[in-house]
Order: C-alpha cells, then structure tokens, then sequence
C-alpha cells in the first residue's frame, strides 16, 4: 500500500515533492495522474487547479499525462487502466465523500490501491482516506451543507488526520480526540504522511503533532 496524505501537496515544502516521485519510481514524464476534484465550471481556469498544475510542473509531470475527473459522472474501468497516482483534491470533504460513493470511484480507489497504485490526498482527499472524515468537523469546520449522515470514508489508513494545523488549533483537537478511539496526526502545510507497506513517516518539517498516542498506528 502506497499513500501520501497531505495538507497542500507541496506547494510550501518542496521535499515532499521530491518524496512523492520516489515513491512512484518512475521518470516524472512517465507518471500519469488521475485528478479528482468536485465540479468546477472553466476548471482550467481555476486558482487551485492552477496551483496543482504548477506543483505537478516542478516535479516534472506533464500536463498530457493528468487525466482530469470531475465527480460529476460514473467512473469506467478502463479510465485507471494506466494510472500510476490518484490525486484528489482539496475543498468541501463532505461532498467529496458524497462524490466519490455516486460516481463509483470509492470502490476502484480500494482496487486501485490494493493492487499497488498510489493515493495521494490533499487536505479533503487526504479526509476522506481515513477511516472516518470526523476531523473534517474539528477546527474550521466543513459546512456539512448536503446534510451527509454516513461519515465513513475509505479506511485506507487506521487513524484520523486533521489538515492545516497551526498552534491555535491544539486545544479544539485535544477536545475531539477524547471523543474518538482513533489515532490523530495533524499535519502543519509544510507536512505529510507517506504510507509505504506498513511503514507510516510523517514527513516535511516542523514539530510532530499526535494526539490520542494510546493507539497505535
């Protein structure tokens, strides 16, 4: 199993850039990109699908090999046939889980990264690889606005992680770790977990942050 969970890709630490293509192992013109993003009209056109475009530049993957995925229609079989990495995007967490059951793609994520492709999450893909998206919750909360009951996420990874941590969010996460059994590591914009078989590396710089540390990973 080969995860990067992250809180902004490496759009402030570049190292974590450069773990990313040791982690697909293969030349960065090679790599070939699954984007998942929820419906954006002009999405080209779109600040974040720019910032990700450009990251994806410095790495040096080509714009011809990024397969761009609204979650506004049924996945095919054959459209991950030559995909090394699924990326998914940041935004509103609860409708990217909400996207990801309609359109089927929950179930070929867990095929897809069963049979030894890549997962990368940014901030709310990075959610929803949890077990469940509670930490969406904690914090600046996502506005549950399409009243989703079912917080299951994929259960790639057996803890939480909380994205965009800073300082002033720590006691709001003590608070919520003592209502849940999980595990809970909360990632700074400057850091990532990288999942490789069993091995779970917090990477990037700056302090650790793990909460509920009874559990293990």
């Amino acid at each position: 199993m080969k995860l990067l969970l992250t809180s902004a890709g490496w759009w402030k630490e570049p190292k974590i850039g450069k773990e990313f293509l040791k982690l697909v192992d293969k030349k960065p013109a090679e790599i070939k990109v699954f984007l998942v993003f929820t419906p954006l009209k002009d999405f080209l056109d779109n600040k974040y699908i720019k910032r990700i475009l450009r990251q994806f530049k410095e790495v040096g993957i080509l714009k011809e090999n990024i397969t761009f995925f609204q979650l506004n229609k049924k996945v095919k079989k054959e459209q991950l046939k030559e995909i090394d990495v699924i990326y998914v995007l940041g935004g509103n967490t609860f409708d990217y889980l909400n996207g990801i059951r309609k359109t089927g793609l929950n179930k070929k994520m867990k095929e897809f990264v069963k049979k030894g492709g890549i997962y990368v999450g940014l901030s709310a893909g990075s959610y929803i690889a949890c077990p469940t998206i509670e930490a969406a919750t904690w914090k600046h909360a996502d506005n549950n606005k399409i009243g989703l009951k079912n917080l299951k996420g994929l259960n790639l990874v057996s803890f939480l992680m909380t994205a965009h941590f800073e300082k002033k969010y720590r006691k709001t996460i003590k608070e919520a770790a003592k209502n849940t059994k999980y595990l809970i590591i909360a990632l700074t914009d400057k850091q990532a977990i990288l999942i490789k078989n069993k091995q779970v590396k917090i990477i990037g710089t700056g302090k650790k942050n793990i909460f509920n540390t009874k559990n293990r990973l």
